[in-house]
């Protein structure tokens, strides 16, 4: 069994129902309108729900910020990319991370690329980090909807979404066009490097295409979370151009 904590990340994995919720503990003192509605998912999951010391709660997450919510359920799983791709109905968009390690922003690319209606986030099984009980916090539930795959070489992964049809698009600050000069509504795999370094040599060279946000600051450099939600977002006004604010595609 794996450890989950935060009320969004909870309340998710209770919704969802895609994997086993075997206890939920709350701390006492947590303010009780924030979780009438985790209870009362909890009520109709039967999911045995206690009241408990925070300093339990302190110790169970290493002192993390788990807002007074932790629960016991079943770990979670990564997909299959065949199965993924066998699942997508309409033109894929796929988010390729490229040795991401910092577990925050990993987190908050699978938040940004669910919101977005990505199909899936594909990382690679060495130096970079996976679905820690951090990155399911940092995705605000997002990790029990949007399949995270991860595979051996990333490089021949490419290879082999390339001979899908999908395009493969890195996103860097020398890109040769701006991100928005990118068909979106085309079968994309956007390709974003990991903190500091980048994109590979060996994973560049397998993009069709490497586009560039604009870098009107002292900064020349975005993180991968913000620069991953702008590219996304164009997706979305290209893909979805009548979408009213606030509604869902």
């Amino acid at each position: 069994m794996a450890v989950i904590y935060g009320i969004s990340p909870v309340l998710e994995a209770l919704r969802s129902g895609k994997r086993r919720v075997k206890e939920v503990w709350l701390a006492h003192g947590t303010k009780p309108h924030r979780l009438q509605e985790l209870r009362a998912l909890a009520g109709q999951a039967r999911v045995p729900l206690s009241e408990v010391e925070r300093s339990r709660l302190d110790a169970i997450t290493r002192r993390a910020n788990h807002q007074g919510v932790v629960a016991l359920v079943s770990p979670v799983g990564y997909a299959d990319l065949e199965e993924v791709l066998s699942g997508i109905t309409g033109s894929p968009l796929l988010v390729v991370l490229d040795q991401v390690e910092d577990p925050h922003n990993l987190g908050a690319v699978i938040r940004t690329a669910e919101c977005a209606g990505a199909h899936a986030v594909i990382i690679p099984e060495h130096h970079a980090v996976g679905l820690t009980d951090t990155v399911v916090k940092a995705s605000a539930g997002a990790t029990e909807y949007l399949p995270v795959v991860r595979v051996v070489n990333l490089a021949t992964t490419l290879d082999s979404l390339r001979q899908r049809d999908i395009w493969i698009v890195g996103v860097e600050r020398d890109g040769e066009r701006p991100y928005v000069g990118w068909d979106f509504t085309l079968p994309t795999a956007v390709v974003l490097g990991s903190e500091g370094k980048g994109i590979r040599r060996l994973v560049r060279e397998r993009c069709d295409l490497v586009v560039t946000l604009p870098l009107l600051g002292h900064i020349t450099s975005l993180n991968v979370s913000v620069a991953a939600g702008v590219v996304l977002y164009e997706a979305v006004r290209q893909r979805h151009p009548v979408l009213p604010a606030g509604g869902q595609a």
